[in-house]
């Protein structure tokens, strides 16, 4: 079974092909993932792998264990672009989420001020308000929106809240005009016995009017990059991913970055 990619709540700097030199921070447990997706295409692995024993990360520690490496990378004299919550799992869940985006902030201030904060997140947890307002003090807020339409989420992305609709998260989006990045991972597949694709005509014209909706600064798509726990899962060639990238920003008049 493929496992999760992190072993520390602080890790890299690595080079990120959206964002940069990016030193990463992993809210979720060491050892195991806790996400509200279960994505067929995720890096960390599926859920069924379970939550290990490490648990979130407490907030005192991530800033510990934060300042340390900013302080080492400023006496090294190294470079650092973004420092971005990622990880094995969804960082919203952590019950001090808006704390440490605090924290964070403040010690970036002081080490790398030039360094712009990143948050991926999947969008699930936008109806809480203390996650929204954190989500909205970051500089580059990412928003996951892999499709528009119920059935294709419901098959590529798998979310735990059987009440989850592309509808409801669309609206919640909409909040975030001007501001948001939406990243749409883009591919196509087979998972038991049927078939996904959110690069037909119907999905991109879908994603286009929840495009025109939210309004965002930017939108990135992509496609998949390392090996993903569903092997019968296509990339999406750089050609095609163009074209695409192409047709939405023809259409919303919106900056589309294609990686």
């Amino acid at each position: 079974m493929q496992r999760v990619l992190f072993h520390s709540t602080i890790f890299g700097p690595i080079h990120s092909r959206r964002l940069g030199t990016s030193l990463g921070v992993n809210l979720t447990p060491n050892d195991g993932k806790i996400c509200s997706f279960d994505c067929l295409y995720c890096e960390a692995g599926f859920n069924a792998q379970g939550p290990g024993t490490t648990g979130f990360a407490p907030r005192r520690e991530v800033a510990r264990l934060l300042e340390e490496k900013l302080s080492e990378m400023k006496r090294a004299g190294e470079g650092l672009d973004v420092i971005t919550f990622s990880g094995n799992g969804e960082p919203t869940l952590h019950p001090e989420f808006a704390g440490v985006v605090d924290d964070t902030l403040r010690l970036r201030d002081s080490y790398f001020p030039q360094a712009k904060v990143s948050v991926l997140t999947n969008s699930t947890r936008l109806g809480s308000d203390e996650v929204r307002e954190a989500l909205k003090r970051v500089d580059n807020n990412i928003l996951k929106l892999d499709s528009a339409i119920d059935a294709t989420v419901r098959l590529l992305d798998r979310p735990n809240d059987p009440g989850f609709s592309s509808e409801r998260v669309i609206g919640q989006l909409e909040e975030f005009a001007g501001t948001g990045i939406v990243q749409t991972m883009m591919l196509r597949g087979e998972w038991e016995g049927q078939r996904i694709d959110n690069t037909t005509d119907e999905e991109i014209e879908a994603l286009i009017e929840a495009y025109r909706r939210i309004r965002p600064r930017e939108i990135m798509l992509y496609s998949i990059d390392r090996q993903t726990p569903a092997r019968t899962l296509e990339k999406i060639p750089a050609e095609e991913l163009r074209a695409i990238g192409d047709r939405v920003s023809q259409a919303t008049s919106i900056p589309v970055l294609v990686s």
